[in-house]
């Protein structure tokens, strides 16, 4: 990889892990970016005494997309030509970004799956509420944008930065990927997926807010993944009536 890619990881109060998780990714990944979404556990100053890693800092914690966001937008005004996306809570094997990017240079967006091939001796079972939810969602996914993934929620990606581009994200919390579904699907991204191990450190982490109920966060899901679509059609309507001749 050369210094056209960069590696991004949304941190919030992530001190436990941040630091084993940076040196891993660091042996793969030459240009790596931490947004910190206002942590208040010490993380920033594990950050801040590193040295070796690019950091947008949120004052205060705004969500898991607008980490993913601003990733996205610092890619895009420092010229990358792709960017890579992994959790810091020890779920993601840093030595398959090669691999991802490697694989993104003939896609728009290359895809981890915890779901792609049968379940292996290795692995670790998923929560039983999170991969519920997760095959809900992908299969409403697949239904209604035409597409074929086996894992909805993936936070491990690759993507061409040109193609970030055509996307105008804007949902800050743990529902980003359906949006980005439903704009992917729009602009015609061609997706690829990748096999990934199933690897959960800590099971009872929690999501916040309400979401560690299931059906909440199953609605939530839901009301964005609707709301994505509702507002995709609005534009594509105005950009019908606003046509010469019409």
């Amino acid at each position: 990889m050369n210094d056209r890619v960069l590696t991004a990881l949304p941190v919030y109060n992530e001190v436990a892990y941040v630091n084993e998780v940076l040196d891993e990714v660091s042996r793969f990944a030459p240009c790596v970016l931490v947004v910190d979404d206002g942590s208040g556990d010490g993380t920033s100053d594990l950050l801040a005494a590193r040295g070796d890693v690019q950091i947008v800092t949120h004052p205060e914690n705004q969500g898991y997309g607008a980490a993913l966001i601003s990733a996205f937008q610092y890619a895009t005004v420092h010229g990358y030509e792709f960017l890579v996306t992994i959790d810091c809570d020890g779920q993601h094997e840093p030595q398959l970004i090669p691999k991802f990017v490697e694989v993104c240079r003939s896609a728009d967006i290359v895809s981890g799956s915890r779901y792609l091939r049968p379940f292996e001796d290795g692995n670790n079972p998923p929560p039983v509420e999170r991969k519920r939810i997760n095959q809900i969602m992908t299969a409403e996914i697949n239904e209604r944008l035409s597409f074929g993934i086996t894992d909805a929620f993936c936070g491990f990606k690759a993507y061409r930065v040109a193609s970030l581009k055509k996307l105008q994200l804007t949902e800050p919390g743990y529902a980003i990927p359906l949006e980005l579904w439903v704009q992917a699907s729009a602009a015609k991204l061609h997706v690829v997926e990748l096999p990934v191990p199933l690897i959960y450190l800590d099971e009872k982490r929690n999501f916040g807010g309400g979401l560690d109920e299931a059906d909440v966060r199953l609605e939530y899901y839901r009301l964005v993944l609707n709301r994505s679509i509702v507002a995709l059609s609005r534009c594509k309507k105005e950009a019908l009536a606003e046509r010469p001749g019409r």
